[in-house]
C-alpha cells in the first residue's frame, strides 16, 4: 500500500510540475503584454507597437498597431496570421510573423505581408522616467563667442 501511495504522489507531483512549466511559458514569463517590434524592410526599418494576451491553450489575441491579432504561442514559438492594412503600401493583406522568444526575453523571426518580407526583432518597451524624476539637470548651452 505504501508503494502505491508513493507512486500516486510522484505522478501527482509530475503532473503539477508540468502544468506549472506550461503556465509560466504561456503566462507573463512568455509573451503576454506590450512589445515594440522593428521590422527590417527594403525601404528601411518599420516600427510597430503590439500588445498580446495568451490563453492557457496558447492562443494569442491582442493588437498590432490598430489591427486585431490572431495566432499561437507554444514552447517559445510565436506564429501570427492576421489581416493588416498598410497605408504606405495601400494594401490590405495577411500579416504573418513567425518568431522565437530567446533566453534574454526578446523575440526575433521572419515576417511576410503581401509581396514583402523580412526579419523582425521585438523587445518589451522600457519605462522612461518622468521629466524631472531622476534626470540630471541639464547644463546651460555654452555661449557662442565672436571670432
Amino acid at each position: 500500500m505504501r508503494k502505491l501511495l508513493a507512486l500516486v504522489a510522484a505522478v501527482v507531483c509530475l503532473m503539477m510540475g508540468g502544468s506549472h512549466v506550461y503556465a509560466q511559458d504561456a503566462g507573463n514569463g512568455g509573451i503576454n503584454g506590450k512589445w515594440h517590434f522593428v521590422l527590417a524592410t527594403p525601404g528601411g526599418d518599420r516600427e510597430v507597437d503590439a500588445d498580446f494576451t495568451v490563453d492557457n491553450d496558447g492562443n494569442v489575441t491582442g493588437k498590432w498597431g490598430p489591427s486585431d491579432v490572431a495566432g499561437t504561442y507554444k514552447e517559445g514559438k510565436l506564429a501570427l496570421k492576421f489581416s493588416f492594412t498598410s497605408d504606405e503600401a495601400a494594401t490590405t493583406a495577411d500579416m504573418n510573423l513567425d518568431g522565437k522568444l530567446d533566453d534574454a526575453g526578446a523575440l526575433a523571426g521572419d515576417w511576410t505581408f503581401s509581396e514583402y518580407n523580412g526579419t523582425f526583432q521585438a523587445k518589451r518597451p522600457t519605462a522612461t522616467p518622468a521629466a524631472g524624476a531622476d534626470a540630471p539637470a541639464s547644463a546651460p548651452a555654452p555661449e557662442a563667442k565672436p571670432q
